[in-house]
């Protein structure tokens, strides 16, 4: 009878909220709707920076504690689970105490014991049970949505670490070029064949290029830091990248959009904001219960003597039981207050969950945006680098012609350095919006449907 009646619950039904976006991004395609997002190890194809993902998420001491605050919430689940049956003891005791006349009497029992075991009539317990189990849901989630965005943060720190020695490499060729220009412009200069400005000139752009190459190096010494920090120990140099200009297709791979529909089963903080909008609702239903009769039983089953060697003797056996049954009549408006709070926090909850679907919905269709600029600003990019080498080398041409100054060569030299160096940040920009599209879409996690999760169901 306690468990049918048990069943009872003042839980409200749960219903997920419709997501507050439209149906579509603005630049999603029937084809790429209905593509799947692949797995971490699909989408980064470079082996170098596979293995060093797979390191960082074996040490990363911000995921083990995300894992820890998994683990503390399922016993909290447990915990709370184990509140809708009785705690059997075994105990004994003994007293003394003066009777009438003065006469002193001792009693003994020992035996099993049920202490104030609360029968759940109403629902109160089995609500929080719910909402623990939608608290430690919530925490699965939150763990996934650390592991994708540490997925993220390598990739994208390891593929500026290799933009950094592209760029490097591209800075050193630049200073090896100006410095032989700026000794042949000296001597040049030394038997008056050139002028006090050309020489000035010179010696400025090999300064500039020696202070980018010191800033190039102390940038990329942070950034190989920041990746130690993020994989937990320091990054084997064979897993480092190289300074070569490798296609964005070998380093990770281009992902497809899908539909904003998709993002609430991709999308582990969107599924951990609704958890929590559960665990909100089935802690309402706890609120309403606290308003009816609480019932309470204690009992106990075994053997009783006033003297301490007849406690187990032939006769001296018998149980107890003593129910209760307690109202709250008067309590200053605290069960209401209650209910209030959780009733707030449930639109709190709802209005989190929206909120979340909402900048998801945002990050993508950002990184959609961006991904067709940088296509196009790639290909100016690139455009302008070749124009700019052909530059040099007429203006070299006519400079050997004595049609020219040195000064135009030394512009194109400079022009020339600029669009190599926007261009490979541009393809670093290219290369890491494919990892915030990724991320966005909630990183290629595979996760059971929410209709198949051990999520509770509410009930009116």
């Amino acid at each position: 009878m306690a468990v049918l009646l048990s069943a009872c619950s003042f839980t409200p039904l749960y219903e997920r909220p419709s997501a507050p976006v439209p149906e579509r991004f603005a630049d999603a395609s029937a084809a790429e709707a209905s593509a799947i997002l692949p797995g971490w190890t699909e989408f980064v194809a470079d082996e170098r920076l596979r293995a060093l993902i797979e390191l960082t998420l074996a040490n990363n001491r911000d995921l083990r504690i995300a894992m820890a605050n998994v683990e503390q919430l399922r016993a909290q689940y447990r915990i709370q689970s184990a509140n809708l049956g009785p705690t059997v003891n075994l105990g004994a005791s003994g007293s003394r105490q003066t009777r009438e006349g003065s006469e002193t009497g001792s009693s003994y029992t020992a035996g099993l014991l049920v202490t104030a075991w609360e029968i759940d009539f109403f629902g109160r317990l089995a609500s929080l049970s719910e909402a623990a189990l939608a608290q430690f849901l919530a925490s699965e989630e939150a763990a996934r949505a650390a592991r994708t965005s540490l997925v993220a943060s390598v990739a994208s720190t390891w593929l500026a670490v290799q933009a950094d020695g592209e760029l490097l490499t591209l800075t050193r060729n630049a200073l090896q070029t100006r410095e032989d220009s700026l000794r042949l412009i000296r001597l040049r200069f030394e038997h008056g064949a050139a002028s006090a400005i050309d020489l000035r000139q010179a010696e400025s752009l090999t300064a500039a290029a020696r202070a980018t190459l010191a800033q190039l190096e102390g940038q990329r010494a942070q950034r190989l830091n920041a990746l130690s920090l993020l994989v937990g120990q320091t990054v084997p140099e064979a897993w480092l990248p190289s300074g070569s200009n490798t296609p964005a297709a070998l380093l990770v791979a281009d992902v497809p959009e899908g539909l904003p529909s998709d993002l609430l089963e991709r999308r582990p903080d969107i599924r951990q904001a609704e958890q929590q909008l559960i665990a909100a609702n089935a802690n309402i239903g706890a609120a309403r219960a606290a308003f009816f009769p609480r019932i309470s039983l204690t009992a106990s089953l075994g053997t009783a003597s006033p003297d301490l060697s007849g406690l187990f003797r032939e006769g001296s056996w018998g149980f107890g039981l003593a129910p209760q049954a307690l109202l709250p009549l008067f309590d200053f408006g605290r069960n209401q207050a209650n209910l209030a709070a959780a009733q707030a926090l449930r639109e709190a909850a709802v209005a989190q969950y929206e909120k979340a679907i909402q900048s998801a919905f945002r990050e993508v269709s950002d990184a959609l945006v961006a991904r067709n600029s940088l296509s196009e600003q790639r290909l100016a990019q690139q455009a302008l680098a070749e124009a700019e080498t052909e530059r040099l080398r007429l203006a070299e041409l006519r400079y050997r012609s004595g049609v020219a100054s040195f000064l135009e060569v030394l512009d194109a030299q400079r022009s020339l350095f600029g669009a190599r160096q926007a261009l490979v940040q541009t393809e670093l920009a290219q290369r890491l919006n494919r990892v915030d599209l990724y991320r966005a879409l909630g990183g290629g996690w595979t996760a059971e449907p929410q209709a198949q999760r051990a999520s509770p169901a509410g009930r009116s």
